[in-house]
């Protein structure tokens, strides 16, 4: 595998939420605008498609099988890619019509995180929530405008949280037991010419990040520091998880949305799916466990 390899030429709108289903040794991410899930057999070089019909944010895998969505309509389960119809299972923002779900993910205790955003305009009128294996939810916190970049260090001690357009990587204490956050501190706050996205932590403990707008991926060290830059050949990356056999694999989603017909004809690869060998490994991706 060369420094950065397309694996899934695509031109999705907005490529979002990939993660590693170790057991189908398959990667599924989202394309939130088509909207849709898809599958990726490195195996075979087969991608399937599901379509939906509503924006979808982000999805984890269940631990039962099957998938947990989080879309413009609230949180839903899905037990094959191939048939069936999602069954919903909460939407704690009904009130709230101009609001989605964007960025979610699995913490190792089997809860989901999502934070939810305004889709029609840039105000923080979005939240954080913690949905829990018996279907509780609660709401973590508010005042957000673009949710992104969750993931929790190895130790489970920190909880990693951007807010995209205040363009900020934040830190929080995490107690692992009681599924809450404390005392929030400034991780990164100064970027390369783009706004953070979405992320994953390395076995190393290491943040990566996807920046977007920024045609980067970048490894900040759990100080906060730059550790590692690998340039991509899009000007939009979203999100990145490692994947593969042993977890060596960091692959990274994309988008096209808001590139001008110019743009669009100089990045040829835009919207595809990336892979890359980084030299660390990651770790599982766990699942909900509703």
């Amino acid at each position: 595998m060369s420094d950065v390899d397309c694996v899934v030429r695509s031109r999705d709108r907005l490529g979002e939420s990939p993660l590693w289903a170790g057991a189908e040794r398959a990667l599924y991410w989202v394309d939130s605008r088509a909207p849709s899930i898809r599958r990726f057999d490195p195996a075979t070089g087969a991608t399937a498609t599901r379509a939906l019909s509503e924006v979808i944010g982000s999805i984890g895998l269940r631990s039962r099988g099957g998938l947990l969505l989080a879309t413009q309509s609230g949180f839903h389960t899905l037990d094959r890619l191939e048939a069936g119809e999602p069954s919903a299972l909460i939407d704690p923002e009904r009130h709230l019509p101009e609001n989605r779900f964007n960025d979610g993910r699995c913490d190792r205790r089997g809860r989901f995180w999502a934070g939810t955003m305004n889709d029609h305009r840039r105000d923080p009128t979005g939240s954080l929530y913690r949905l829990d294996p018996g279907g509780a939810c609660t709401r973590i916190r508010d005042d957000i405008i673009v949710p992104n970049s969750l993931a929790w260090s190895p130790d489970d001690a920190t909880m990693y949280f951007a807010d995209t357009y205040r363009e900020v990587i934040l830190a929080y204490d995490f107690a692992a037991d009681e599924g809450t956050i404390s005392n929030p501190r400034v991780l990164v706050d100064r970027f390369g010419g783009g706004r953070p996205d979405g992320s994953t932590v390395d076995a190393d403990g290491c943040l990566w990040n996807a920046e977007y707008g920024g045609a980067r991926i970048v490894r900040y060290t759990p100080a906060g520091k730059v550790d590692r830059v690998i340039p991509m050949p899009v000007s939009q990356p979203t999100c990145c998880c490692f994947g593969g056999e042993s977890l060596d694999v960091l692959y990274v989603t994309s988008a096209t949305q808001r590139l001008t017909p110019e743009r669009l004809a100089a990045e040829p690869l835009a919207g595809s799916v990336f892979a890359l060998r980084p030299g660390v490994r990651g770790l599982p991706e766990p699942a909900y466990g509703g």
